[in-house]
């Protein structure tokens, strides 16, 4: 059950807007898929996509994240105990068709992110007006990656989100131990600053998904919040999902890197050169992890 409230301040008292599901399960689908890369952190490929005459079902909604891995999209306007198994049969197919999912996205997003497709990863993505508490449980004991998103509209022109559960589809890594001791120099000291950043990043709360790429490690919710680079000579590179004109940037530690090119994903850059630099990130580490 959705606990959230939400009020209008209405000449000095409140007014209760009060959630309700969509009319149709269509309804839900047309809102998301028009606003899937804000909502989902997706970009949205196809709707209602056939899957053959042998398999004879239709995908919902297909999309690649920001990692470069393979989507699919369920909807459901209320509870409906079916939506992850009908998910995972669709999820099953997708990975025994890959070079069909590959050609859908060389033909909408270019040859260059069809030849960049994270197949280590696909997700299951259910959007729908509630779960069991047997759905979170599946999720959690799953080999998949999922996440069960359930939504609310509230009046007429807002939708709210909330991720119930999510599944990181491998078993879950120890986090790097910390070294301690004298300050090391040189790459050995800049790989343990990069080894304490991802510490701190895996341990900003409970649902966060390490995603390894070749050229990046990506920190996600439901979306990307940040992403870490191979640490240089000096510096390891954090990207943040966070809008650089709201933070002070400051030279040689935060940098608006909007519109230049860089791996990872975020547009504000942070600069970590040292164990005082890592502290004095975190406000924005969880900053950008809570915006997720």
């Amino acid at each position: 059950m959705l606990e959230l409230r939400l009020f209008h301040a209405l000449n000095g008292g409140v007014d209760e807007v009060v959630p309700r599901l969509a009319d149709a399960e269509a309804d839900v689908q047309r809102f998301v898929e028009a606003n899937m890369e804000a909502l989902l952190g997706v970009r949205f490929l196809a709707s209602e996509y056939g899957t053959g005459p042998v398999h004879a079902g239709r995908i919902d909604s297909l999309g690649l994240d920001a990692n470069g891995a393979p989507v699919v999209v369920e909807y459901k306007r209320g509870t409906d105990p079916g939506v992850i198994h009908q998910g995972l049969f669709y999820l099953s197919w997708l990975v025994d068709h890959r070079g069909e999912f590959e050609r859908l996205v060389r033909d909408r997003l270019g040859a260059t992110a069809a030849a960049q497709v994270l197949w280590s990863a696909p997700r299951l993505i259910c959007v729908a007006g509630d779960y069991t508490r047997y759905d979170v449980h599946a999720v959690r004991e799953h080999r998949r990656s999922i996440d069960l998103v359930r939504y609310r509209f509230f009046g007429r022109d807002l939708i709210g989100l909330e991720t119930v559960a999510t599944a990181t589809g491998r078993p879950t890594q120890g986090r790097p131990e910390r070294r301690t001791g004298p300050v090391r120099a040189g790459r050995e000291r800049i790989e343990e600053l990069a080894a304490a950043a991802d510490e701190v990043l895996l341990g900003l709360g409970d649902g966060v998904t390490k995603v390894q790429r070749k050229k990046y490690n990506a920190y996600r919710r439901l979306q990307n919040f940040a992403s870490i680079c191979p640490p240089q000579r000096t510096k390891v590179h954090v990207y943040l999902s966070l809008d650089p004109t709201k933070v002070d940037l400051v030279p040689d530690f935060i940098r608006n890197v909007t519109g230049l090119g860089h791996h990872g994903t975020g547009d504000l850059e942070v600069r970590l050169g040292t164990e005082k630099d890592l502290e004095r990130a975190q406000d924005l580490f969880r900053a950008s992890y809570a915006a997720a």
